[in-house]
């Protein structure tokens, strides 16, 4: 890692990375310090936690940057804080034109700071810190939306964040039997498909995406897709759906039928209603009501029981909120109150 300190240009070695910041120590955790310092279990705990207690994590910063040529740029910032305990903001770049550059669309920085005085605890790797966040906030919604008996996962995308969804699901679901992969790309599919298996998961690319669904207890999909993916008429009853890649109003992962079909769950009322296209434009049409809309806030809390029949189907549908980012960083940098558990090494070799 490359950085300045002092006016001065230099190389730092992992175990160099602590520095002192105004009488504190400060630590720069890259993406293989968070993977190792991680595991499933211990995110979502942490983050049911947070959930259930709440912070003060007003709406994100979500700002659009043409780009000549190009899908527009986004810059989000996403601040979060803990009165008398921690603060932190996550600044990322969303530029979809990368993909054609070979580059990853999300570049992210998490800072982690001292609610009382300020001083900063670390900079982390946003990149690495979304994806766990990310896939452990679906997982905690699973666990209350999905029936126990769940055996068949399909993940719908072959990006980062699918990878790490496959990883997470099956960590804390060892009851799966078979998990799918289907990507607009066969030979992407393929790829993660070989890759979960060569770690010991029952992975396999799916041909086709209706026929996927339809054998599907658990369907997650990370997409950037702005048209519909997900039809109502392909999932059958007791299904559990998870849309996580779409973040502006213009983005759909699922269709108005599935909305129609499902109890509907999102992370945030606030961020959702808002930013997520898979709930706003129905909301818009009237295919679906705001007061049916039910939070994570309330599953976490016992406001809320969660699925209520093994043949209900239900959506969850994730944005991603700083609250989320806060707990990760915390359980990352040492400072959660609890203990965290070292990540598997499937996981620090995959992620």
């Amino acid at each position: 890692m490359a950085c300045i300190v002092n006016d001065a240009y230099i190389h730092l070695r992992p175990e160099d990375w602590l520095y002192q910041c105004h009488n504190a120590v400060m630590q720069v955790i890259d993406a293989t310090t968070v993977r190792q310092r991680l595991s499933a279990a211990a995110l979502v705990a942490a983050l049911e936690r947070v959930f259930r207690d709440g912070c003060s994590t007003p709406l994100r910063h979500h700002h659009t940057l043409p780009v000549s040529g190009e899908p527009d740029a986004s810059l989000l910032l996403m601040p979060a804080w803990q009165v008398g305990g921690h603060l932190g903001i996550k600044l990322a770049a969303v530029f979809p034109g990368n993909t054609a550059r070979g580059l990853p669309t999300v570049s992210a920085t998490y800072v982690l700071m001292d609610a009382r005085t300020g001083a900063v605890h670390a900079f982390i790797d946003g990149n690495e810190l979304t994806a766990q966040r990310t896939a452990a906030v679906s997982a905690l919604a699973a666990r209350y939306l999905a029936r126990a008996d769940a055996t068949q996962l399909l993940i719908v995308g072959t990006g980062r964040i699918a990878t790490q969804l496959a990883l997470t699901h099956a960590a804390v679901r060892p009851t799966l039997e078979r998990i799918c992969i289907w990507g607009r790309t066969p030979a992407h599919a393929e790829h993660l498909a070989h890759t979960l298996r060569a770690h010991g998961l029952p992975a396999q690319r799916a041909p086709d995406l209706a026929a996927a669904v339809a054998n599907a207890d658990i369907v997650s999909c990370a997409t950037l897709s702005t048209d519909p993916l997900l039809h109502g008429t392909w999932v059958r009853p007791g299904t559990h759906v998870d849309l996580v890649g779409g973040y502006t109003p213009a983005m759909r992962e699922a269709d108005d039928a599935l909305i129609r079909r499902s109890t509907v769950f999102v992370d945030t009322l606030a961020g959702a209603l808002h930013e997520a296209g898979d709930i706003v434009e129905p909301l818009r049409t009237g295919v679906l009501k705001a007061t049916a809309i039910h939070d994570l806030h309330a599953l976490c809390q016992g406001r809320h029981p969660g699925r209520s029949t093994q043949s209900e189907i239900t959506v969850f549908k994730s944005v991603g909120a700083a609250l989320e980012d806060l707990a990760a960083a915390m359980l990352v940098a040492g400072t959660d109150a609890t203990a965290r558990q070292p990540a598997t090494s499937m996981q620090r070799t995959l992620a």
